[in-house]
């Protein structure tokens, strides 16, 4: 499985959008700070969405067509799974 996800910091203000074969592993290394860059600078560590397929081709269209979207379409896609805004990872791991 591949995975198409959406993260942010604390407030919301920030969203990265990444892929991913291990969507755990993946959100575990978003909150442990062990990606440099983005992520690391914004302290982006809560999942907030996400989807899955089982073609690696289809992710990567997938994140790059939704990196393309405007704030406000992300913000939609967000609020259809998760309205909230919580951390979907929250009870994944104890930090």
């Amino acid at each position: 499985m591949y995975y198409v996800y959406m993260m942010t910091n604390k407030s919301n203000q920030v969203l990265y959008i990444g892929v991913t074969n291990n969507l755990q592993r993946r959100v575990f290394e978003h909150k442990n700070q062990l990606v440099e860059g983005f992520t690391q600078m914004y302290n982006v560590h809560k999942l907030v969405w996400f989807e899955q397929t089982s073609d690696v081709r289809s992710a990567i269209a997938r994140e790059k067509q939704l990196k393309g979207w405007s704030r406000k379409k992300k913000d939609w896609l967000v609020e259809q799974m998760n309205p909230t805004w919580g951390d979907l990872a929250d009870n994944w791991y104890e930090e």
